[in-house]
């Protein structure tokens, strides 16, 4: 019995299984006008300015410790996954910036289509600018790339085989125009994976890890942008 009892753990454990988060966004989706539309926006920065800060994903956005909001061609994630409360306070204290408020769920209208419903959203807020991001988070083991939503076997992999890419991109934009003023992006890498695949829980840590780093050296890269806007535009 107690070998049946071993095997059986073992079987249920290589039958362990754990799903990839889902997409990003590519802003370009979001943001649909014609040319023409696109060259007339103009900058209307109201110096020291708002920011509105705010995380899209892909639709139906899904990972293994949170979910997005709203259907349509994006979604928002409002949960404060990676922005924490020190990093908002540090955001406040860019050059030109009064204060920095996330955009909260209860703003966002239940579909989302285009960059128009985030831009009401932030002027609910009284922002000036909108600061838009999203992360796209791989995974490859044995030269195998995983993409988002995908179904990953747990077990043991050797750790030189293993990889979880984060990439974070970051759009600064006009409320009242919908100009763009800017782009930021920062990748990240974790490895040291051999010892994570046997449950979801590890292998979603180290997920978060990749996805935190990416994300603070997001914004290290945004605030040098965002110094270059204020120092062109106020």
């Amino acid at each position: 019995m107690r070998a049946l009892a071993a095997f059986i753990v073992l079987f249920c454990s290589a039958c362990a299984s754990y799903v990839t988060p889902g997409g990003p966004v590519h802003f370009a989706d979001i943001n649909r006008a014609d040319i023409a539309a696109l060259a007339s926006r103009q900058p209307s920065p109201h110096f020291p300015v708002n920011i509105a800060v705010v995380r899209v994903q892909a639709p139906q956005y899904k990972s293994y410790s949170s979910e997005s909001y709203g259907s349509g061609r994006f979604s928002v994630v409002t949960t404060q996954e990676l922005l924490t409360e020190e990093q908002l306070q540090a955001l406040s204290k860019w050059p030109s910036v009064a204060a920095v408020v996330p955009v909260d769920r209860l703003l966002l209208p239940a579909k989302l289509d285009s960059l128009d419903d985030l831009r009401l959203a932030a002027a609910k807020l009284q922002a000036d600018v909108l600061l838009i991001y999203t992360v796209d988070t791989s995974f490859e083991i044995k030269g195998r790339g995983y993409g988002p939503l995908s179904v990953i076997s747990l077990g043991l992999i050797p750790d030189r085989d293993a990889y979880i890419t984060s990439t974070a991109a970051a759009v600064f934009t006009d409320v009242r125009t919908g100009f763009t003023y800017g782009v930021a992006e920062a990748t990240a890498k974790a490895s040291d994976l051999s010892n994570a695949w046997g449950s979801s829980d590890a292998v979603d840590k180290k997920r978060l890890e990749a996805e935190h780093q990416a994300f603070a050296s997001l914004l290290t890269q945004a605030e040098k942008t965002w110094t270059s806007i204020a120092q062109q535009y106020r």
